[in-house]
């Protein structure tokens, strides 16, 4: 997550796309919801959506600081945590294939970790195994308890963003460290479980991850602008630029991490897409392209979480639009890149977005990030009225 980091048509001239589908329906709303989204904060943002109305795709903001050309609309960008959906749906391929056994012990495929033997493959794709996070654990009484690193380190994150991490020491570190509960007994997001199931695919198939994910995913559903890098530092083009703030010695710096090591992050978000190939991978999964029904059903029966209207499956949050539907979803950041990535239940209607934005330490455009979701969620599956509560 060998996979060559270069894309076969990255000499096209993507940002054309918008033009190409200027013929297609007009999305006034569209446009101004992403113009207002960049205006909240965030340096570009491009969103491609599918429904009863056709295809659309547009762009706003900017896709480097100090310049004027805006995020190419089919731009490459660090799709963060819905990597995990990618790594969920590898998983249950190799389910499919009888290879893994879901409610098997981890610990059986992966004896040297010598996880609690109550700890099932479903509890790590549905963060129900209380393993530490090891990024860091937010606890409810405020406080936070760290782990590597990672992006809410200010400084020592930006020293570090080109080492690299061994996964087998992410979980390692996380075992050091105190379970959030006992398995099963309550759900909690941590990267831990997607990085042992990382761990768990190159165990039972004897190949690196990433080979695996083209061999199973990539190439079925002609993900060309998809990667799984794991250590490889650079982002193919085109693509926006990434921008972190920190403070070094009393001074506000800022620089470009575009290119970094994302093995920090390792299989919790280190993909990188576009936001077409987010659009075909998640209704191919949704539509049963990739799955029996039967496994799509597990991925989409959702667990509760402590987010009002949104449970967790497998690799997926379930989300109540508040006006009747339901939406299969996940995001995610990655230091200045983020993506959205959004699907009816039967993946005939999807939101795919992604952003370029300046991150920090205080995760200071989180609200706005949210807000902008929200404004998006609302336009297209809930035809533009919010909910009143």
């Amino acid at each position: 997550m060998a996979v060559n980091l270069t894309d076969q048509d990255e000499n096209t001239p993507r940002a054309t796309v918008r033009d190409a589908a200027a013929a297609g329906p007009d999305r006034p709303e569209l446009q101004k919801a992403i113009e207002d989204i960049v205006a909240s904060g965030l340096s570009g943002v491009t969103l491609r959506v599918h429904d009863e109305r056709g295809d659309w795709t547009g762009s706003a903001g900017v896709a480097e600081m100090g310049k004027a050309a805006k995020p190419p609309v089919d731009g490459h960008v660090r799709i963060g945590s819905n990597t995990k959906t990618f790594t969920a749906a590898l998983v249950l391929r190799l389910v499919a294939d009888g290879k893994i056994e879901l409610d098997a012990p981890a610990v059986g495929y992966l004896p040297e970790f010598e996880l609690d033997d109550r700890i099932t493959v479903r509890m790590l794709l549905q963060h129900t195994s209380g393993i530490f996070n090891f990024t860091g654990e937010y606890y409810e009484d405020g406080t936070f308890a760290p782990g590597i690193p990672a992006t809410t380190a200010g400084k020592e994150w930006v020293d570090n963003r080109y080492a690299t991490y061994r996964p087998e020491d992410l979980v390692k570190l996380a075992l050091s460290k105190s379970a959030r509960f006992e398995p099963g007994a309550g759900w909690s997001y941590s990267n831990t479980n997607y990085v042992l199931a990382r761990l768990l695919i190159e165990r039972v198939t004897g190949r690196p991850v990433a080979q695996e994910m083209q061999r199973l995913i990539l190439g079925p559903l002609g993900l060309t602008g998809t990667v799984a890098p794991t250590t490889q530092t650079e982002i193919p083009a085109p693509h926006a630029h990434a921008y972190y703030r920190y403070e070094d010695d009393g001074q506000e710096r800022t620089v470009d991490v575009t290119s970094h090591n994302p093995s920090w992050i390792s299989s919790g978000g280190d993909m990188i897409s576009t936001t077409r190939d987010l659009q075909t991978f998640v209704s191919a999964l949704l539509s049963g392209r990739l799955l029996p029904s039967e496994l799509v059903a597990e991925m989409c029966t959702p667990c509760p979480t402590p987010v009002p209207d949104m449970g967790y499956g497998l690799g997926v949050f379930v989300r109540d639009t508040g006006r009747g539907g339901t939406v299969v979803t996940h995001n995610g950041g990655a230091a200045g890149h983020a993506a959205l990535m959004f699907s009816t239940r039967d993946g005939s209607k999807t939101l795919t977005a992604t952003l370029n934005y300046v991150d920090d330490a205080d995760l200071s455009l989180s609200v706005p990030f949210q807000n902008g979701m929200q404004r998006l969620v609302t336009e297209v599956f809930c035809d533009g009225q919010a909910d009143p509560t």
